[in-house]
């Protein structure tokens, strides 16, 4: 018998691979799943504006990269000691407001760039709760511990993250013909509204989410909630805040995604680029010298492979490591 309930999930038609750009935005699931990318050596641009939880933030960071707005002095603001943006997440802070601008607006530009080529785009939404400034009267992506009077909050309806998000994938289709997108839902509670208000919340997202997916643009869904949920359903599965799934939750989830979005040629290739990365990361500390040797040749063995079956992929840094391991 099994003992769990497993969440099928049927392979996409439209395939990720070496050759295919990828940004993921959004909330946890988007820095889980582009970690793994980027260990794999995929082209891969991971949340330009940082860690976004709500759809209209979300949606805000995708448009503005998509008219490749300029920040200016009046989009910043100055709170204990550093000067921070409403639209970003906490990395997005700087003791010199200019080197903020600055680096706020390059990455737009090179955002807009990557999108313009991307194949895929993964937006994961966390919370449907957003909290308006009362000074700027702006949704906040991030409250940057700013005092709480001045914010209040509300649950976004369905219909209004239908309407963002339609105009959004009208955009999209428009500039990109050729991008695909994909919606996930995070599986991490926002345990801070409670155990009802996080239902609520993740009620209204699997609802927009449901909606969107009738959009002439078919964008497509991946489960992670359902499969955080049901499949990995015990908190042997989770960090030890009890919210946050574990590493090994993480890994299955990778699993299953790669399952889902790549061929076998592209999952032959992505292990043995994560094999390399894991070579990469080992150091030595016991060993004879014939160990310390045989480990070096065979790892740059596989950097030479790896190379010759994908030229433009800088290994540079990995085969200097090893080509001078002593």
């Amino acid at each position: 018998m099994d003992f769990r309930t497993v969440v099928d999930i049927k392979p996409s038609g439209l395939k990720v691979g070496y050759s295919t750009p990828v940004v993921m935005v959004g909330s946890c699931f988007s820095a889980y799943m582009g970690a793994r990318f980027s260990t794999a050596k995929m082209p891969v641009l991971v949340n330009p504006f940082g860690t976004l939880y709500n759809p209209h933030s979300i949606g805000n960071c995708v448009g503005n990269i998509l008219t490749k707005r300029v920040y200016s002095d009046n989009d910043l603001f100055f709170h204990d000691g550093l000067w921070k943006s409403l639209d970003h997440y906490t990395e997005y802070s700087d003791r010199d407001k200019e080197a903020l601008l600055k680096r706020i607006n390059d990455n737009i530009s090179m955002a807009n760039g990557f999108l313009g080529k991307a194949g895929f785009l993964f937006v994961t939404f966390g919370t449907a709760r957003v909290y308006f400034h009362l000074p700027t009267r702006r949704i906040a992506a991030n409250c940057h511990k700013i005092p709480a009077p001045e914010f209040t909050n509300e649950l976004l309806s369905v219909d209004e993250i239908v309407a963002m998000w339609s105009g959004l994938l009208d955009r999209l289709s428009g500039w990109n013909p050729d991008i695909k997108v994909v919606f996930t839902i995070s599986p991490v509670r926002h345990w801070k509204d409670g155990a009802h208000g996080n239902q609520s919340s993740k009620s209204a997202l699997h609802l927009a989410i449901d909606k969107l997916l009738g959009h002439p643009m078919k964008p497509l869904y991946f489960p992670a909630y359902e499969i955080m949920n049901d499949e990995l359903r015990d908190y042997r599965f989770y960090a030890n805040d009890m919210l946050h799934p574990s590493e090994s939750a993480v890994n299955y989830i990778w699993e299953r995604f790669t399952d889902c979005f790549f061929d076998e040629k592209t999952i032959e290739l992505k292990n043995e680029f994560e094999r390399l990365n894991k070579s990469f990361s080992h150091r030595f500390q016991k060993g004879s010298d014939r160990e310390r040797e045989a480990f070096r040749n065979s790892s740059l063995a596989l950097v030479d492979r790896l190379a010759s079956k994908c030229p433009d992929i800088d290994l540079s840094v990995e085969r200097d490591y090893f080509a001078n391991l002593q």
